[in-house]
Parts: structure tokens; C-alpha cells; sequence
């Protein structure tokens, strides 16, 4: 089964597809991304015939194969494959032109389709989410639109911060009373930890600190630093 999220509007794009993956990612089910980084030939094709009387049902990202081309043309030479897999594919893509929204709403069960609105509001948060996410392109990319929209890199690092620390928590409670959270947040805190390992939250938080009053110092430019720091998650 394949859906599909895409547009010039890329930060609420990619907000929206992680808002349909959390409906799998609180059920417990593993999320696998691909993308021009680590796609190699064949890969797609196998994830599309894979199946696991163990696993169940498998998700997977087929993440902005634009960047690459020669993922790009097998994407759209196997959507009939991805519509007929028992496991379930989100394809993120950026701007598409009128044949190929064409071809791929013929196969997607769901074609969701965001523009860039001019002065539409940003909303940080969606920075946190990527982070616990650890989606470092996504990041990224929502920083630089931070940035064009006004937010200061102390904003930011407050933003990622409070982030941090409801990952900090959920490392070191049961339960989300425990932890003084909500259990929505405080559950996908416990989940997002799968991406990290030990001793990851603790260095990105001493770091995101670092750069912090390093930056209020003067002794490190602290734009540069934020964005040398979201390269490196």
C-alpha cells in the first residue's frame, strides 16, 4: 500500500507524513527509511516482495528519491509494486510536476499535496519532532525555514531543548506521571529513544548547552554552531 505526501511546501510535507507515521509508530511498529543516502538498486523492489509472519506488516519511507536519479525513475517504475505490498510505503517527495502527480495518484491510496503559503506561520515544534526523530535532513531544513521566519538561535535551541529533556525523562521513569508529562508526549518520548543510543541524549544535551552560552560567550558564532551541531545529529 503506498501514500504519498508532496509539495513546494516541504516543511509541512514532511510534518504532515510524520503525523500519519506516528499512527504506526504508537502501535510499536518500526518505521524503515530510504533515501538517496543509503539507497542502493534492488532495495526498494525487496522491501516491496518482503513479508514476516513475525514482524507483521512493515513501513517504509521512500525519502525525497528526487535527490538521486536513478532512485527517482525506479520509484515510478514500480508504484504498481508498492500498491499491491502487504507492507505499507510514504513517499516524501518536494514538488512534482502534472504528468507525474497524475501517474502517482493512480496507484497512492492517498496523494496529500501541500504548496508553500506565502507568510503562513512556522510552527517550531516541528523541530522538536524531527529531532526525536532523528531525521538530520529534515532537521536541517526546518532550521534554515526557522531561521527565514524570524527565529532567533536561542528560540531554536529552547525549542530542541525542552525536547532534550522530555527524552532525559523518559530515559529515567516508567511512567508518565512519574515523569510530570502527559502521556501522549511522554509515550513518544519513550518510543523516539529507540533512535538514540546509549549515552546520546546526554551528549546532545551537554552540546546543545555548550553552544548555548558558548554563543552568548562570543566565543563561537552560534548560528554556525547550531547548524555544524544538526549536521552532526
Amino acid at each position: 500500500m503506498l501514500y504519498a505526501f508532496y509539495g513546494s511546501d516541504v516543511v509541512r510535507v514532511r510534518q504532515k507524513a510524520h503525523e500519519f507515521l506516528d499512527t504506526y509508530e504508537e502501535k510499536g511498529v518500526t518505521v524503515e527509511r530510504i533515501s538517496p543516502e543509503n539507497y542502493v538498486a534492488g532495495s526498494i523492489e525487496d522491501a516491496a516482495g518482503s513479508a514476516s509472519l513475525f514482524v507483521g506488516v512493515q513501513v517504509y519511507v521512500i525519502d525525497t528519491p528526487s535527490g538521486d536519479t536513478e532512485m527517482f525513475e525506479r520509484v515510478f517504475g514500480v508504484l504498481d509494486m508498492l500498491k499491491e505490498s502487504d507492507n505499507t510505503f510514504v513517499l516524501i517527495e518536494e514538488g512534482l510536476l502534472a504528468a507525474q502527480k497524475k501517474v502517482l495518484q493512480k496507484y497512492a491510496e492517498t496523494c496529500v499535496e501541500l504548496t508553500k503559503v506565502k507568510d503562513a506561520r512556522f510552527n517550531a515544534f516541528s523541530l522538536a519532532d524531527a529531532f526525536a526523530a532523528r531525521d538530520k535532513k529534515s532537521l536541517w531544513m526546518l532550521l534554515l525555514e526557522a531561521r527565514r521566519n524570524g527565529l532567533s538561535a536561542e528560540e531554536i535551541i529552547g525549542t530542541l531543548y525542552w525536547q532534550v529533556k522530555a527524552l532525559r525523562l523518559a530515559t529515567i521513569t516508567k511512567h508518565a506521571s512519574e515523569a510530570g508529562m502527559k502521556d501522549f508526549p511522554y509515550n513518544k518520548a519513550k518510543r523516539a529513544l529507540t533512535k538514540f543510543g546509549k549515552g546520546d541524549i546526554e551528549r546532545l544535551s551537554r552540546e546543545l548547552l555548550s553552544i548555548y552560552h558558548d554563543g552568548h560567550a562570543g566565543t563561537r558564532d552560534i548560528d554556525i554552531a547550531l547548524e555544524t551541531w544538526t549536521l552532526k545529529l
